[in-house]
């Protein structure tokens, strides 16, 4: 049984928590978060003990760490728990300063406990199922990849301010697919954004509506467009094309039912929002984690995918800001 203490009991240490607590081969046994309130209210939910982040590292008796804490923890965060010996998984990003997080890899590069960061869109059934079928050859070499990333509404504007922005917040999910997908880093990023939406997240130095082209070595291309806002739900669709056909994954809609009529043809919106379509992909994560724990099998996401990911959306920020293409070398 894998003794989990869980670092962040805000909404996604919620969602945690939760895919801790139904795995059968897990145990979560404590729970911290800078809001004292927070953590008491989790810890009361699971009969469990609310204590601090450095209690739960200190605790001998405890196997795994969860980090589902701010940002700009996750890296000491992560460097304390490997080396008290602790298993990590981490949410996503590994850090908003890519210099931080190259050195926090740079530091537990000789470490043997498992190090997983949670970009849980790899664990979404459909983009897994895509992704087996690319490696299993079905439609040749991959050639041209289109991902739609789109959210219903923009958060509020107090998250935006300290998000890191619309690429290393929102877009780098779509970087990792990409990464997950292509099996390769792209050579170079051009990005391109614009505020749409909401004058307030221009006034706090962000984008709300944003493209990036990613080319690679080989002369594939991937392209990613984002917008926090799509009226009719959250729009979640990715296309590939190969040499010998393509695979696509469409939304998932409220209901499967269509309605055909003389007026027309109608069918269910997409899913409203990140949770809805995404918890079960989170507890796919934990599982996929926890097997690899048991196991001693290499995680499937590791603290290197994490950086890769920010360095791609470093890129994009810079190239964004420049109007130029920014190697992604030069950055990583």
């Amino acid at each position: 049984m894998v003794r989990v203490g869980l670092i962040g009991a805000g909404r996604i240490g919620k969602v945690h928590a939760a895919s801790i607590a139904q795995h059968k081969g897990s145990q979560l046994v404590s729970v911290a978060d800078v809001v004292a309130e927070n953590a008491s209210a989790l810890a009361s939910e699971y009969g469990i003990n609310a204590i601090t982040a450095d209690e739960i590292i200190g605790d001998p008796s405890i196997h795994t760490v969860l980090i589902a804490s701010s940002t700009d923890t996750h890296c000491d965060l992560i460097e304390a728990a490997a080396n008290a010996g602790k298993a990590v998984l981490c949410e996503k990003p590994v850090d908003l300063s890519l210099e931080r997080a190259k050195k926090c890899l740079e530091r537990l590069s000789d470490t043997s406990v498992p190090i997983m960061i949670g970009f849980n869109r790899r664990f979404d059934n459909n983009f897994a199922t895509l992704q087996a079928a690319v490696e299993a050859g079905e439609i040749g070499k991959t050639e041209l990849l289109s991902i739609t990333s789109l959210d219903p509404a923009p958060p509020p504007i107090e998250y935006v301010r300290v998000s890191g922005g619309l690429f290393r917040d929102m877009m780098i999910h779509d970087f990792d697919m990409a990464n997950f997908i292509m099996k390769d880093l792209p050579e170079t990023v051009s990005a391109t954004g614009s505020c749409l939406v909401d004058s307030s997240i221009a006034a706090a130095g962000d984008v709300d509506t944003a493209v990036a082209t990613l080319t690679y070595t080989d002369g594939r291309i991937a392209v990613i467009k984002n917008s926090r806002r799509a009226a009719y739900g959250y729009d979640q669709r990715l296309e590939l094309f190969g040499s010998d056909g393509a695979l696509r994954v469409e939304n998932v809609n409220e209901s499967s039912v269509v309605k055909s009529t003389a007026d027309g043809i109608c069918s269910a919106k997409p899913l409203y929002f990140f949770l809805e379509r995404y918890m079960p992909a989170y507890a796919a994560v934990w599982s996929a984690f926890v097997s690899a724990v048991e196991q001693g099998s290499k995680v499937p996401v590791s603290l290197r995918d994490g950086v890769n990911a920010l360095a791609i959306s470093e890129a994009a920020t810079q190239s964004c800001k420049s109007g130029q293409p920014v190697a992604v070398k030069d950055v990583l």
